[in-house]
This record gives structure tokens, sequence and C-alpha cells, in this order.
């Protein structure tokens, strides 16, 4: 899909409210990860508000004081719906301070998995989007920084990969759609690090 006036509008309110976040491990600005989700959207879909929602897909999880009412306002019903779906449950806490987020991981991600198996169509492509993008991600800071890397996540590789693992075994379940087999892919490659670390 073509540039267009709100995807630009987008670009832009994305850039603003992550402008002070940063990639862990590359330490590269946190923007680039909704561009590189859009990216991949904007290759595969033709739908205005699926890839606005890719560019702020991490805004209500991450951002303390932007607010659904004025995601809505911004940007519409059907944009902040999509981005609700594929929103992680932080307190408000949480939002403000993400170095206390690890205590919770895996219940969070359980009930993430869990809400994600009756998401809208639109809701995982963004997922499968996003997932594709951090794995890959994974992969490339791997061959950069090795073994090390899962500590500066401060989480076990097994639990990482179970996570991405079951993300994409409930998207390919209902989604039939390039990216996923992208996401495949991307998760294969990983499985293939973990294999090898553990030998």
């Amino acid at each position: 899909m073509f540039l267009t006036e709100r995807i630009e509008k987008a670009i832009v309110k994305a850039t603003v409210l992550h402008q002070k976040q940063r990639r862990k491990i590359s330490h590269a600005p946190y923007i680039t990860h909704p561009y590189s989700v859009a990216f991949l959207l904007a290759h595969y879909v033709d739908d205005e508000d699926v890839i606005v929602a890719g560019l702020l897909h991490d805004v209500l999880e991450d951002i303390p004081n932007y607010s659904e009412k004025e995601l809505r306002e911004e940007f519409g019903e059907r944009v902040l719906s999509i981005v609700k779906e594929v929103t992680e449950d932080f307190t408000q806490a949480e939002k403000e301070n993400h170095s206390i987020r690890g205590a919770g991981w895996r219940a969070r991600k359980e009930k993430y998995l869990e809400n994600l198996a009756d998401d809208s169509r639109e809701a995982m492509l963004v997922a499968a989007a996003d997932k594709t993008h951090n794995l890959r991600s994974i992969l490339a800071e791997y061959e950069n920084h090795g073994e090390g890397i899962w500590k500066i996540f401060r989480r076990d590789k097994n639990d990482m990969y179970w996570f991405y693992a079951e993300a994409t075994r409930i998207i390919s379940l209902h989604l039939d759609h390039p990216l996923v087999v992208e996401m495949k892919s991307a998760l294969s490659e990983m499985e293939k690090i973990i294999s090898k670390d553990s030998e």
C-alpha cells in the first residue's frame, strides 16, 4: 500500500511517542520496530487501518500518558480496537517503569496468548508482523553478540522460544497468509540457535 495522509500522520505520532525509547540490545531508536512492522504489513496488506495499527501497536502498552481516548480520537475506533487486541496488560506502574515488568512475565505472556486465539484477522496480521520482526531482531543480535543476548533480555532462551513458538502456532491456526510463512521461517532459525547452544 502507498503512503497516505493517515499513515503519515501515524508515522509522526509513533515517532513522537516512542522518541525516548531504545531497542534492548542494539540501542537503536525504538521507532525502528513499529516502522518495520508497518513496512511488513504494507508489503502484503491493502488496509490503511491495519498499517496504522502496526505503526501504533505498542503505544497503549509502552506510553503511560497516551490514552485509548486519544488513540480513538486521532485514528478511529477500528485502529483502537486492533491495537487493544495486540496490547499486553500492564499496570500503570509497569508502563512507567519497564524494569519492573519481569516478575509477572510468564503469567502475562500466557494471558496474551489466550487472548490472541480470539483476536480478529486484522489483529493477527499485526501480531504476525510484530513477532516476525522481533524474531528477526533476535537473530540479528545473536549473529552480532552470540549467547550473551539472553542475559540482556533477562529471560531464559527457552522461555523466549516457548512464547514465540506458541504465538506462531496460534496465529497459524487462524491465519493463512504470507506473513505467517515469514514468521515460521524466522521461528525455525531461532529454533536452530537454541538447539545449537544447548549442545
